[in-house]
């Protein structure tokens, strides 16, 4: 009789419903080995510590909140926190805060920005503006070095002039450039023709290119020049240094050439230029200036003239050039004028409160 025998220790599946055989089941819902998943907060899983299923308490949702901080010790006397944080349920709250920490335990905030989107200024911002603030005051300084279309209207307008006759003079045909410079030429021969026209056109060009140093000193000295006394005084002072140290120096060649002591070549010799009106002007800016800058100015410009007369290059020219400088520390006195107020008669009282009562004519009752 064959019959089969089961263990004692084997239950059956109906009554174990989670194990086969007396193996246990393997939930349906798990994945394969070796791709566990880790339970999602709020999915119903339950909790390792307490047992207890999670229903998703104490952790935010979209907007939840954040909080990471960071500190760095900077030296020995300096630490910096960043601290970002979002404000739970509201996704576009933000605030970030720098500070440091000086050596005297001062802390500087910069700035915060609420999920509102109000900034908050920290301390350290007014600094930030009063270097801004020096930086602006220093380029307004340098900026008064050059000049403008509103604050000095002559030397901007003749420098646009020199510029544009500059880049023709470099740019354009050099025979068509030749004839400009000198039909434009102060020599004796233009002077005794037609003088009031080279006189002009020669003081459109500049000897050397916009390049020269009587160009950067053209800029900067008729700027400064043009601040304190005007625009009309300036091209005063400039054209007196012009036309008065061009006449002189030409007129000795004219007498040489009559002496026989020159060819009569010189009679055309080429002379154009701004060099003797930007040492007019050097000389009248001198006497604006503070005493110990005003004596600097002169010595440095006048060693200057004098080696190139030493030079003896174009002793003409070097000598218009003294001559011009001389022209304008002459119109030291006229530059200084200012209008007196009128004085008042004696006696007088300008709003009347000093008169007597009664004081008018007496008339018979």
């Amino acid at each position: 009789m064959n019959q089969s025998v089961r263990p004692a220790a084997a239950a059956s599946d109906a009554a174990t419903p989670g194990t086969l055989n007396g193996i246990p089941r393997q939930p349906a819902h798990l994945p394969p080995p070796g791709r566990a998943r880790a339970p999602h907060p709020g999915d119903g899983a339950p909790d390792v510590r307490t047992g207890a299923p999670d229903t998703g308490g104490g952790v935010a949702h979209a907007g939840s909140a954040a909080l990471a901080s960071g500190a760095a010790a900077i030296g020995s006397r300096a630490a910096a926190a960043v601290v970002n944080a979002a404000v739970p349920g509201s996704g576009a709250a933000a605030a970030v805060v720098d500070a440091a920490v000086t050596g005297s335990g001062a802390a500087v905030v910069d700035a915060a920005v609420t999920g509102s989107g109000a900034a908050v200024v920290g301390p350290c911002t007014g600094a930030v503006q009063s270097v801004r603030s020096q930086r602006l005051r220093a380029l307004s300084r340098l900026g008064r070095l050059l000049p403008t279309p509103t604050g000095t209207p002559f030397t901007f307008g003749y420098a646009l002039v020199l510029a544009a006759t500059s880049m023709v003079a470099r740019y354009a045909d050099p025979d068509f450039v030749d004839s400009l410079l000198r039909g434009s030429s102060t020599d004796v021969a233009h002077l005794a023709h037609n003088p009031a026209l080279v006189l002009v056109a020669s003081a459109l060009w500049i000897a050397g290119g916009i390049t020269s140093p009587y160009a950067v000193g053209f800029l900067l000295v008729l700027t400064a020049l043009e601040r304190r006394i005007g625009g009309i005084r300036t091209a005063a002072v400039f054209l007196l240094g012009h036309v008065v140290a061009t006449l002189v120096t030409e007129v000795p060649v004219a007498v040489s050439v009559l002496a026989g002591h020159l060819p009569g070549s010189s009679l055309h010799r080429l002379d154009y230029g701004i060099s003797f009106g930007v040492a007019a002007s050097v000389g009248a800016l001198a006497g604006l200036l503070t005493p110990w800058l005003r004596w600097t100015v002169l010595a440095g410009f006048g060693c200057v003239l004098v080696e190139d007369l030493i030079a003896f290059t174009d002793p003409m020219t070097s000598w218009g050039h003294l001559l011009a400088l001389l022209i304008g520390v002459a119109t030291w006195p006229l530059l200084r004028l200012r209008r007196r107020p009128a004085r008042p008669v004696r006696g007088a009282s300008p709003t009347g409160a000093g008169r007597r009562p009664g004081a008018g004519p007496h008339r018979a009752p």
